[in-house]
């Protein structure tokens, strides 16, 4: 149980500790990518710990109200993924058939400097949804 070790010394000020909510936190701590409520709801059976999907939705949904947590809408709003907030800018492209998500390596808004009648306009961020099919899925 190293792992929950690490969650309890990064505990989010305001939030109630409760062994499900230590799990789900744990679990994205661990991911390299943004995991679904489903995804994560598995990890937890997995790890032996007893929750409902709702159970977990309440504790994603606490999370990133909290800000710990950054939740996004992929495929047009199909799927919300979740990923602990590392306060790093991501960007991911989603297979359409599989629903793999592939982190990219850079960000294509970089440079891009938007033209807006309002000029004083700030700019505060972005959302980029990038779509196909990888490499296991590509109809071609």
């Amino acid at each position: 149980m190293n792992r929950l070790k690490e969650v309890q010394n990064n505990w989010p000020a305001g939030v109630k500790r409760t062994r499900q909510r230590e799990s789900v936190l744990s679990i994205l701590e661990n991911s390299e990518k943004p995991l679904s409520a489903p995804d994560i709801f598995s990890q937890v059976e997995e790890g032996g710990d007893d929750a409902w999907l709702s159970t977990v939705y309440r504790i994603l949904e606490l999370f990133v109200r909290k800000g710990v947590v950054i939740k996004t809408n992929v495929m047009n709003n199909e799927m919300a993924v979740y990923e602990l907030n590392r306060f790093k800018h991501k960007h991911y492209a989603v297979c359409m058939s599989c629903h793999k998500i592939i982190p990219m390596d850079n960000c294509p808004m970089e440079k891009f400097v938007p033209k807006l009648e309002d000029e004083d306009f700030h700019v505060m961020g972005h959302n980029l949804e990038v779509f196909g099919y990888c490499k296991d899925c590509n109809p071609t």
